[in-house]
């Protein structure tokens, strides 16, 4: 039997590859920010290479990379063209932060908490229907570890992350929680998530998150959903600040 290796040595990374990465990044943003707008068709090869200082070879790496995340189409004949943003792969880890990083309206994160709490929701009534004693039990320590915790913000914080994660689990619905996570944790990211501090924060999210646990210890579907859906929807409402509005040039 061979001894494995005491470290673990990984090929050299090509110099393309890291060229494009950085391409694609910035390609993603012009994108979502529609400085390259939808259904526009992207410049040649050639004027690409130039403006991003790299060869045709990582231009060509780029926009396959940014195929498969749906940004793009390639037509023979036509030419490449920015796809429509239903198009999106929006679960993509770099496309969902650029999303959000950019998102000055805030539209997209009310977009997110829609989606969101239908998702946790579906997941926190799938808990309450087939809930053990031992899940139970996990749940209830989630929210006392916030309690304890509710005079310590960051700590707080994080007791809260660990509270949704833990139904998301227990739930049994893989999908849910795969896209869900994604979503949850990307927005995590960014301050506009977290937005406004607002009057008695920890006792209202305290209040609401034991709503949810009382209706799963009554193995009460109907409320486990709806308790969670009214937390996720009205938290963000009261910590959402109101986008400042650029100036309208003079007449």
């Amino acid at each position: 039997m061979m001894a494995a290796p005491d470290k673990f040595s990984f090929p050299p990374r090509r110099r393309a590859e890291r060229l494009s990465v950085a391409v694609v990044s910035e390609l993603v943003e012009l994108i979502v920010t529609g400085q390259l707008a939808e259904n526009e068709l992207l410049p040649p090869e050639g004027p690409l290479s130039e403006h991003f200082g790299v060869s045709r070879t990582v231009i060509r790496e780029s926009v396959k990379r940014l195929e498969e995340k749906g940004l793009l189409i390639v037509t023979q004949g036509r030419g490449t063209q920015v796809a429509r943003s239903g198009s999106w792969n929006m679960l993509d880890p770099l496309v969902l932060s650029a999303l959000i990083d950019n998102d000055e309206s805030l539209g997209i994160l009310d977009e997110l908490t829609i989606v969101r709490g239908n998702l946790e929701s579906a997941m926190a009534g799938a808990m309450a229907a087939r809930r053990t004693e031992e899940e139970l039990t996990r749940i209830e320590h989630a929210l006392q570890v916030m309690r304890e915790t509710r005079h310590e913000s960051d700590s707080f914080r994080q007791a809260d992350v660990v509270f949704h994660l833990t139904v998301m689990e227990l739930s049994r619905n893989h999908l849910a929680e795969n896209i869900a996570k994604r979503l949850y944790l990307h927005a995590l990211e960014s301050t506009r998530f977290h937005g406004m501090g607002y009057e008695n924060a920890f006792q209202s999210t305290l209040d609401e998150h034991s709503a949810v646990v009382d209706a799963i210890a009554r193995q009460d579907v109907a409320a486990a959903e709806q308790s969670m859906r009214h937390h996720i929807v009205t938290s963000w409402q009261r910590r959402r600040f109101e986008p400042a509005r650029r100036q309208q040039p003079e007449s």
